[in-house]
């Protein structure tokens, strides 16, 4: 049986009761480039999504446009770059596979957002259907891309190691469009 603390202060790690915070081990530096490549990386797909959305809004939801096929490619490459700047093979799965995650999330959100409100079929609009598939595309082809990152861990040039996955991704997305509006 452990005995309670002398004082209510004992129960709290030693640098906070000092008035110290110690940082962590590692903390995440943002003027590194890395960080900057993984940031730019995550956000390349809904970017994408936000110039198409705003400049030339989709008109249907009925066919895949060319904007469908682009912003799933540009999710998948924005994976691949950020999975890219990992070192062990787990965490570039993981990079890869998060990345993809977010950046579909943030790609449905901005067609919701940027929707002109016209509702077709089941009640989404032209850009919330686009999007809609765009991000599931895409998610598809950043599993595809995650998948194969651990095992070209090993090659020493980042692009190198970073281009076959999303070359294969890309095309496994492209495929996904297909099959979304196929369905």
């Amino acid at each position: 049986m452990t005995s309670p603390p002398a004082s209510p202060d004992e129960s709290a790690p030693v640098s906070v009761r000092l008035g110290t915070v110690v940082p962590p081990e590692d903390p995440e530096d943002w003027r590194r480039p890395l960080t900057w490549v993984a940031a730019a990386g995550m956000l390349l797909g809904p970017a994408v999504a936000l110039l198409w959305f705003v400049v030339v809004p989709p008109a249907t939801a009925d066919a895949p446009l060319p904007g469908t096929f682009v912003v799933a490619a540009a999710l998948v490459a924005g994976a691949a770059l950020t999975g890219a700047t990992q070192i062990r093979p787990g965490w570039r799965f993981a990079g890869t596979l998060g990345a993809g995650l977010f950046g579909a999330l943030l790609t449905v959100l901005f067609a919701a957002v940027l929707s002109s409100g016209r509702s077709v079929g089941l009640g989404s609009s032209p850009a919330v259907g686009q999007g809609f598939a765009a991000a599931l595309a895409g998610l598809g082809g950043t599993l595809a891309a995650a998948t194969l990152m651990p095992a070209l861990a090993r090659v020493p040039s980042r692009v190198r190691r970073s281009a076959v996955p999303a070359a294969i991704g890309v095309a496994v997305a492209a495929l996904c469009v297909r099959l979304v509006f196929s369905l």
